[in-house]
């Protein structure tokens, strides 16, 4: 037993002596292997939003700079990463349908159409989608004032209301576009003739993972005014038209006079499916009305809820100068997505003395971001 231990002991020294050699010949020293460590994720995401600049007495500042301005996201302040002024870039959107409508006319929202483009400044861009029974785009981006107008007067009445459906492809038509500075302008009274209030809801709300602007010109308070006698079973307004204006302008002189002619006198509805009809349609104005509301103030847009039809031709203006007063901001976001969840409050506000600033949004972050 001895003899084979003794044995065993030399072979194993004659290896580790050839290892050794071995290790020597080649020159080279076994790296150590690192310690495994878990992979850290860095996020890099940039966050756009438009920003208004005005004077103490609301005129536009042109030479606003990162050093102006401060950002708050959920709490946490950040600073720009760049502030550059361009050329909007406008996509109307104009609601030519509807099965009750009173106000709403295809006339009037041409006019509003019209008003907005030649109110905006000569070097934006505009499109055009219309929507009644389908959505459409009936004018791709262009520059050229004439030709954008050319294509308002080539829109089309329906009978339905494919609101939801003209978001969508509002939303898919301006993500393609390779530019910054969008603007989306809605004509519109926010019903829908295919889709129920959470679908809608939804639709909306997906343009907050956006980095558009929505501004609203909206029919909702006309018409639900127009409409709230009818609500009643004693009324004293006008009874509902039989036929929209544009169907009726069709007809033969005499059939036209008599579907136009005024009704004179108090009105008694015992119709009480047609009550309910208008109640629902005066309800579903009002809840439009306050979603229009809540995703112009959630994108930093402007919300127009004009009183009559001269009011909402005026306001027009008003639109496109908000829409040419606009700056685009950048920044990155100090706290991970993980962090803070999916939905970010963003508010801008100036360091710089007489710079007014206003913009305020919020932004939900969908799965394809994170």
């Amino acid at each position: 037993m001895p003899g084979l231990f003794t044995k065993l002991t030399i072979l194993s020294v004659f290896v580790g002596v050839l290892c050794l050699n071995a290790a020597g010949q080649s020159g080279r020293v076994q790296p150590t292997p690192p310690p495994s460590e878990t992979p850290i994720r860095v996020a890099t995401e940039e966050i756009k939003l438009n920003v208004l600049a005005f004077d103490e007495e609301g005129k536009f500042v042109s030479d606003v700079g990162e050093k102006d301005l401060v950002i708050t996201e959920n709490n946490v302040l950040h600073q720009p990463s760049s502030v550059r002024r361009m050329p909007a870039n406008v996509l109307i959107v104009m609601d030519t349908g509807g099965e009750l409508r009173w106000v709403k006319s295809l006339e009037q929202t041409r006019k509003v159409a019209v008003g907005l483009i030649n109110a905006l400044k000569a070097q934006d861009s505009v499109a055009i989608i219309q929507y009644s029974d389908k959505a459409e785009i009936v004018a791709e981006w262009t520059s050229d004032k004439a030709l954008a107008l050319a294509a308002v007067g080539k829109t089309k009445f329906g009978r339905r209301s494919a609101f939801v459906k003209s978001l969508v492809l509002a939303k898919d038509f301006m993500s393609k576009a390779p530019f910054d500075n969008k603007h989306l302008v809605l004509i519109t009274d926010g019903t829908d003739s295919f889709t129920d209030t959470g679908t809608k809801l939804r639709a909306l709300r997906s343009l907050l993972s956006t980095d558009i602007t929505v501004h609203v010109l909206s029919y909702t308070r006309m018409e639900a005014n127009d409409i709230e006698p009818r609500t009643k079973m004693i009324t004293n307004s006008r009874p509902p038209k039989a036929l929209p204006d544009e169907v009726a302008a069709g007809l033969p002189n005499g059939v036209r006079d008599v579907a136009q002619a005024p009704k004179i006198g108090p009105t008694i509805n015992l119709d009480r499916k047609l009550l309910r009809t208008m109640r629902a349609r005066r309800d579903d104005l009002e809840a439009s009305e306050e979603l229009l509301t809540e995703l112009a103030e959630n994108t930093n847009g402007e919300m127009v809820i004009p009183v009559d039809k001269d009011e909402m031709v005026e306001k027009t203006a008003l639109v496109a100068r908000m829409i040419d007063s606009s700056y685009v901001v950048t920044y990155t976001p100090k706290v991970p997505v993980e962090e803070t969840g999916t939905e970010r409050d963003i508010v801008v506000t100036s360091k710089r003395p007489g710079l007014v600033v206003e913009s305020r949004r919020k932004l939900v972050l969908t799965d394809g971001r994170r």
